[in-house]
C-alpha cells in the first residue's frame, strides 16, 4: 500500500487532535517502564530517545495525562547489552510492578524485552526494531514503519532512488556490523542488488563493538564500487569513513543504515551521506501541527543538552510514534488492560507525525513507510519519493 503526500499530512494533521488545555490529572499515577542504552555502543542514539520520551511525558500530563491520572515514566540503563535488557524488564513487571511497558532502542534488546512482555501478557510498543519476521508476540506494536518484508523493500527503495540519476551504479560493496537488524538488511541489499543486476565486488562482515576498520577500508578501496552500502549502526560509519579518509579514498556513493545523525552531519566525510527515514525536520513532513510542535520544543531541547544533532530526524520521530501509539491503545480502550489495548491497535488505526499507521499485516506489521534521505548543507534531507522530498532538495551524486 502506497501513501500519497495528501494522505499522510492529512493523517499526520490529525494526530493528537486533542485541546490544548485539560484538566489536571489526578489519581493514582500510572507508571511506564522501558530500558534504553543510556550507556554503551548505542548510547549516542539512544540519548535521543531519552530526551524525546521526557518530552512526552510532559505533553501527555500538560494534556491530562492517561484516563483522567497522571503519568510517570521509569527507564533504566540496559548499557547496550540484551541479556542486561532482559533482567530490568523483568524488574520493571515483577519488582517495579509499572502498569505499562516501552519498548528499549535496538533490535537485541528489544528482542529481549519482547520476550519478557510475552511471558507476563503485557503490550509492548517499540520504536526500533529492525527484523520483523522474528516479532511473533501478538501483543507486541512497531513505530518503525520498515513493512513485514525490510530485507526486500529498504533495498528496492534505495536503489530505485539511484536509478532516477544520471548515472545509477553498476557494482555495489556491502560491508556490515553483525549487528542483528543491520546484518540481515545487508544480507537483504546482497538478494536485490543481484535481480537488478548490480555486479557485487565485496562482501565483508565485522563483530559488533570493533573499532578497528583501517582493513576494512582498504579493501573497500581496492575494490572501487560505484556504491558503498554500510549495514552500521551508531559510529561504526563514522569510523568507517575516518579509516578511508587516512588512506586518500573516499566512495563514491555510501549509504548507511542506521548511522549516529549528529556525528554523521558533522563529518566532512559524511557529506552526501545517504541513509533512510520515516521523518525529517522539513515541510511536508512539518506541516501539521503536532510535528511542527514536537520539532520546536525537541530543538530547544536537543541543543540545551548538547546532542550532536539537535532536529528531529528519524530515530526522534519513530521514538515520537511509539508514544503515540501507546497513548492511542489506551484511550481507545479506554484501559489499561493489556489484552484490550493490543486488541484495539489491531482492529484500528493510528495517527502519528509519521502517518497514520496499521497494525493488521503480518506480525503486526503494516506499510513500508522509509524514504531515503542525504546529507546536504549540513542537514539531512529527504531525496526519494520526490514528493517527500525537503524544499529544492535533489539527490546528489558525484
Amino acid at each position: 500500500m502506497t501513501f500519497s503526500r495528501r494522505r499522510i499530512l492529512a493523517a499526520a494533521g490529525a494526530s493528537l487532535a486533542l485541546p490544548a488545555l485539560a484538566q489536571a490529572p489526578s489519581g493514582q499515577t500510572i507508571r511506564i517502564g522501558s530500558t534504553l542504552a543510556l550507556t554503551g555502543p548505542l548510547s549516542a542514539t539512544a540519548l535521543t530517545h531519552k530526551l524525546v520520551g521526557e518530552i512526552y511525558m510532559e505533553q501527555l500530563n500538560k494534556r491530562g495525562g492517561l484516563l483522567g491520572r497522571p503519568v510517570q515514566w521509569i527507564v533504566k540503563d540496559d548499557q547496550s547489552k540484551p541479556d542486561l535488557a532482559r533482567t530490568l524488564y523483568e524488574q520493571l513487571v515483577t519488582s517495579d510492578k509499572v502498569d505499562l511497558l516501552m519498548g528499549p532502542y535496538a533490535t537485541g534488546a528489544i528482542l529481549s524485552a519482547m520476550a519478557v512482555a510475552q511471558r507476563y501478557n503485557k503490550v509492548l510498543v517499540h520504536h526500533t526494531f529492525g527484523i520483523p519476521s522474528l516479532a511473533k508476540y501478538d501483543m507486541q506494536f512497531p513505530a518503525w514503519s520498515l513493512g513485514p518484508k525490510p530485507e526486500e523493500t529498504v533495498p528496492a527503495t534505495l536503489l530505485d532512488a539511484l536509478a532516477s540519476t544520471r548515472k545509477p551504479p553498476k557494482t555495489i560493496a556491502v560491508v556490515t556490523s553483525k549487528f542483528p537488524s543491520v546484518h540481515f538488511l545487508s544480507l537483504g541489499m546482497r538478494e536485490v542488488a543481484k535481480k537488478r543486476g548490480l555486479k557485487e565486488v565485496l562482501f565483508l562482515e565485522w563483530d559488533f563493538g570493533n573499532r578497528d576498520f583501517g582493513p576494512i577500508a582498504a579493501r573497500v578501496k581496492d575494490a572501487k564500487p560505484d556504491l558503498l552500502f554500510i549495514g552500521d549502526i551508531g559510529l561504526e560509519g563514522n569510523m568507517l569513513l575516518d579509516a578511508m579518509k587516512k588512506i586518500d579514498y573516499a566512495p563514491p556513493l555510501h549509504f548507511h543504515l542506521y548511522p549516529a545523525p549528529g556525528p554523521m552531519i558533522k563529518s566532512p566525510e559524511g557529506d552526501k551521506a545517504l541513509s533512510v527515514t520515516i521523518f525529517e525536520e522539513h515541510p511536508p513532513f512539518t506541516n501539521s501541527g503536532t510535528a511542527a510542535e514536537f520539532v520546536k520544543v525537541f530543538d530547544e531541547r536537543a541543543a540545551a543538552a548538547n546532542l550532536p544533532y539537535a532536529h528531529v530526524e528519524v530515530q526522534a520521530a519513530a521514538s515520537y510514534t511509539a508514544w503515540q501509539i501507546l497513548e492511542a491503545g489506551v484511550r481507545g480502550a479506554n484501559s489499561l488492560d493489556d489484552r484490550k489495548i493490543a486488541d484495539f491497535l489491531k482492529k484500528n488505526k493510528v495517527d502519528t507525525i509519521q502517518g497514520r499507521l496499521r497494525f493488521n499485516g503480518p506480525n503486526n506489521y503494516g506499510d513500508d513507510l522509509m524514504k531515503i534521505k542525504q546529507v546536504q548543507g549540513g542537514l539531512w534531507k529527504v531525496v526519494w519519493p520526490t514528493s517527500f522530498a525537503a524544499p529544492g532538495a535533489t539527490l546528489q551524486v558525484q
